[in-house]
């Protein structure tokens, strides 16, 4: 049995990850938040962790007062969250933080040598590059926990990687499938969060609704499965029973269906290669009835054709196109900009930065810092 440590565990697929360690009897050696101290220290206590980290050091005092008399070590900050990305005697890290902000754990742990189920997928979007070579130099397993990557990563499972002709990469189409920009003008934050098929963060769910997510889970099959853009092929299944296809030379497809539950994922990273029962409804296909596909419209959702030009530049265009995102989906939360703006402010970062140096940890932090500098300027 493998022992993981799980950083963002308070988070969705935090949550769900220790749900699936419940049942299986998983141990985890650590667990951070970013700062839902409450959640943090009964998660610590239940499952007798040995380290907790708080990200927002302005929490800490908190959490340590939490698990007083625990012997629970408490950590913070980004320093914290390197020190359990560091661990000894960790088979495998969860990362399940949201942003750029899960790039320096993962680099971390790879370095210590430790496999990663990735969830944060900003990590392979901003620094990609420089996370599968090093991850290919220390011999390192990346086991995708996005549902359409893992569905990706089991397809090929027992097949020749050589033969892979092309990628299907299955989206759900979000909250405002088939609407127009002019439908798209007055969209508000609570409508933005209403998914229809998953329950996620409420960045991940914005993302989701201007197809943002598929942007960057399209960059980050690039990387992940060493393809071209040219194949990978964006494919809308309203009803995420697909999870996403891989075709073959031969131009045989396999795919991987469920039930849209990430659960699934989450267990496969976990217990890979085994296969045991999961906590979720299975899967009928007479209920369903029929699965519906449609073809992705690049000219209403700026944010998935911006993606898809980033990493055809390559460089630091895709570091720069997810760190304007982070910042723009921050304002509209905020309120400070409306719904269209998050695409709009995409889109043209393309255009506004010149090609910069991209090659090393300080590379990426640089471009992000400058991507955000930028979103917050268009709001002035």
């Amino acid at each position: 049995m493998k022992t993981i440590s799980v950083i963002g565990s308070t988070g969705s697929i935090g949550v769900q990850t220790l749900e699936v360690c419940r049942k299986h009897n998983i141990k985890i050696t650590a667990l951070s938040a970013n700062r839902n101290v409450r959640l943090l220290a009964e998660q610590a206590k239940e499952f007798s962790v040995k380290y907790a980290c708080i990200c927002d050091g302005g929490h800490y005092n908190e959490l340590r007062d939490m698990l007083s008399g625990t012997g629970i070590k408490v950590l913070c900050g980004e320093e914290g969250l390197c020190e359990i990305a560091s661990l000894d005697g960790v088979d495998l890290l969860v990362n399940a933080l949201v942003g750029i902000a899960g790039l320096l754990p993962t680099l971390k742990a790879i370095e210590k040598g430790t496999d990663i189920a990735l969830a944060n997928k900003e990590t392979l979007v901003a620094g990609g590059e420089l996370v599968m070579e090093s991850a290919r130099k220390k011999g390192i397993v990346i086991f995708p926990v996005d549902s359409e990557h893992s569905a990706v990563f089991q397809c090929l499972q027992g097949n020749d990687r050589k033969q892979l002709s092309r990628i299907i990469l299955t989206a759900s189409g979000g909250p405002f499938f088939g609407m127009k920009k002019d439908g798209l003008k007055n969209i508000t934050v609570s409508q933005a969060l209403s998914h229809p098929n998953w329950s996620m963060g409420s960045k991940i769910t914005i993302d989701s609704a201007t197809l943002m997510n598929k942007g960057l889970e399209f960059i980050e099959a690039v990387r992940l499965f060493g393809v071209k853009p040219g194949d990978i092929e964006i494919v809308i299944n309203r009803e995420s029973v697909l999870h996403s296809a891989v075709e073959f030379s031969d131009y045989s497809v396999i795919g991987q269906l469920g039930t849209p539950d990430m659960k699934i994922p989450i267990q496969y990273a976990l217990l890979y290669p085994e296969r045991v029962s999961c906590d979720v409804k299975r899967l009928s296909l007479t209920d369903y009835g029929t699965l519906t596909f449609f073809k992705p419209d690049y000219e209403t959702f700026d944010c998935l054709s911006a993606c898809i030009e980033a990493v055809k530049l390559g460089g630091a265009y895709p570091c720069i196109v997810n760190g304007v995102n982070e910042e723009a989906v921050k304002l509209f939360l905020e309120g400070k900009i409306p719904f269209l703006k998050i695409g709009e402010f995409v889109k043209d970062s393309l255009g506004y930065f010149n090609p910069m140096p991209f090659s090393r940890y300080e590379d990426i932090i640089n471009a992000d810092k400058a991507a955000r500098e930028y979103a917050r300027h268009r709001t002035v």
